[in-house]
């Protein structure tokens, strides 16, 4: 088994890279946070069926997508499925259904705090991994 989340893109193949579009509340505060570590980059997150609709952010460690967060506060996590089984043991995230090695969660129910500290272990994986 991989420990890469399938249906992870290069960002060039998701869309034209572009500035992230400005957050408000706890996505912010989300948004900022994992901007600030070493090495990720944040993009706007094109909307799957409409291209040419902004649907919030992503965020990669170099080529590697870490995950995104949606306006609407969902949060998906490209997490390694031995990760993403770990998280979901822990009750930490839900399974993404539509793809196996992701996680998911909403940044308004489970909180900043929550919701950083998931993508924090996910930029330790990469980290240790590159």
């Amino acid at each position: 088994m991989t420990e890469r989340a399938l249906g992870t893109l290069a960002r060039a193949d998701k869309g034209p890279v572009k500035p992230p579009p400005a957050l408000d509340g706890p996505l912010r505060t989300v948004a900022d946070a994992i901007a600030g570590w070493p090495g990720v980059i944040a993009t706007v997150h094109w909307d799957l069926f409409h291209p040419s609709r902004v649907d919030g952010i992503d965020f990669y460690f170099g080529e590697e997508e870490l995950g995104h967060i949606h306006l609407d506060g969902a949060l998906h996590l490209a997490t390694s499925p031995s990760l993403g089984k770990a998280l979901i043991a822990e009750r930490l995230a839900r399974p993404f259904h539509y793809q196996r090695g992701w996680v998911c969660e909403d940044v308004q129910t489970i909180g900043p705090a929550a919701a950083i500290a998931l993508f924090r272990r996910n930029y330790e994986r990469l980290r240790r991994a590159n």
